[in-house]
């Protein structure tokens, strides 16, 4: 009888190890916050945006050598840790109620510049300063004018060669310094050249650059969402 008992043990111990639907060797889910693969990192929490391999999408491609030529590790390391408030762009560090940690954030910023800096890539020129500076919008409406018009109409609201960059809500979503860091580095995975080539032979100067950004800046509405303010009440309110 004990013999029988203890087979009938080891039979039911089998029956639980090849039990249907129980994962094999191999197959344990590894601890999110142990993750240290570039590839696995970028795919879960940048390419929605940037794009596979970091050619663009909703947001500029990182995989763009010329924007890594102006864009320094600290701050990739910043907008990574902290996004950038009032943007597409959230927080992606457990400092900052994300989900990396800080170890993770630095093998982005590391594989980022690793893989898809190009040494030359600006083929001598000197690049506008990265940071944003002041600008004149009524300068920049003539630095538009020259260098914007011919792609995206006289006013800015779409042409043949490029769509609207004065829609409001295009303009609620990005902050001065992006409008910048586009104007600078283009978006060539769009087509639309960096600031040495929208003009061939004539690149933008460094103050032109933040004239048209101004001029940029002063058309994004003062209450986006809102763009028709009225003293009327809406349906909502009228109770």
């Amino acid at each position: 009888m004990i013999c029988g008992a203890l087979g009938v043990a080891v039979l039911a111990l089998a029956a639980c190890e090849n039990s249907p639907g129980k994962p094999g060797a191999g197959f344990e889910v590894m601890n999110p916050s142990e993750v240290a693969d570039f590839n696995a990192l970028f795919s879960q929490n940048c390419s929605g945006c940037h794009g596979a391999e970091g050619k663009g999408g909703a947001a500029l491609a990182l995989n763009d050598p010329v924007y890594l030529s102006i864009v320094d590790d600290a701050t990739l390391r910043q907008v990574s840790t902290s996004g950038i408030r009032g943007t597409a762009m959230s927080a992606f560090a457990r400092s900052a109620g994300g989900m990396l940690t800080d170890k993770q954030i630095e093998i982005l910023v590391k594989g980022i510049r690793a893989r898809w800096s190009k040494a030359g890539a600006l083929e001598g020129a000197t690049p506008p300063p990265y940071a944003a500076a002041a600008g004149n919008a009524e300068r920049g409406s003539a630095v538009y004018a020259t260098y914007c018009a011919s792609c995206h109409g006289p006013s800015g609201q779409g042409g043949a060669k490029g769509s609207s960059i004065v829609e409001g809500s295009f303009l609620a979503l990005l902050t001065d310094q992006e409008l910048r860091t586009l104007v600078i580095v283009g978006r060539p995975e769009l087509g639309a050249p960096d600031w040495r080539n929208n003009v061939p032979g004539k690149p933008m100067a460094p103050q032109e650059i933040s004239d048209v950004v101004a001029w940029l800046a002063a058309q994004r509405p003062k209450f986006p969402g809102q763009p028709y303010p009225s003293a009327q009440k809406s349906a909502g309110e009228n109770k």
